[in-house]
């Protein structure tokens, strides 16, 4: 464990997380944590969310600080499930579920809805189109259910469903972050 990450809002607020130092893992910044996290202040109360690409457990871990009624923490590396276990059982709390699988794998499970997704990919990796596509075809989502998409900057808006509408968007230094809403009338 080389670092910390702390927790901005919420019933855990300046809990510190522990952080792996490991190539590629690059948590959400602290500033665009508290941005999404008050685009979503009226959401978060008793909602269920699917946190792909997990890593810290940063977001899922911010969303049940501050309501979440159901949280599914879902991460392929076997440390970093490790970690996020550990950093789970220190909170003592039963709504965080940690999964340790690929998320292109569970996407093509058995779908449950979720009214908040966060997909925040490893840079490089061009994952979010087809997590988007699954997320969209096998029924994850909530009608209105709302999205958040990490990218690299130079990448642009990323291709979405034709029910999804882009609410929100913020760029800090080399990430652009989005923040969709599912319609399903559009």
């Amino acid at each position: 464990m080389n670092g910390k990450i702390r927790i901005i809002g919420g019933q855990w607020r300046g809990r510190m997380l522990l952080v792996q130092d490991k190539p590629g893992l690059r948590p959400t910044s602290n500033r665009v944590r508290e941005t999404l996290f008050n685009w979503l202040t009226m959401q978060l109360p008793g909602s269920r969310c699917l946190d792909l690409f997990a890593g810290t457990g940063a977001l899922g871990i911010e969303a049940a600080s501050r309501g979440a009624k159901q949280i599914y923490l879902v991460e392929k590396e076997r440390d970093m499930v490790q970690n996020l276990r550990q950093q789970v059982a220190k909170l003592a709390t039963d709504n965080l579920n940690v999964i340790n699988t690929d998320a292109l794998s569970f996407l093509k499970g058995t779908a449950s809805t979720f009214d908040i997704v966060f997909l925040d990919p490893p840079f490089g990796s061009d994952l979010l189109t087809p997590c988007c596509t699954l997320l969209e075809q096998s029924g994850w989502l909530n009608p209105n259910a709302h999205i958040y998409l990490e990218s690299e900057r130079c990448f642009g808006k990323p291709s979405l469903p034709a029910t999804w509408q882009i609410i929100r968007r913020k760029t800090a230094g080399q990430v652009e972050v989005f923040l969709a809403k599912n319609l399903p009338g559009l």
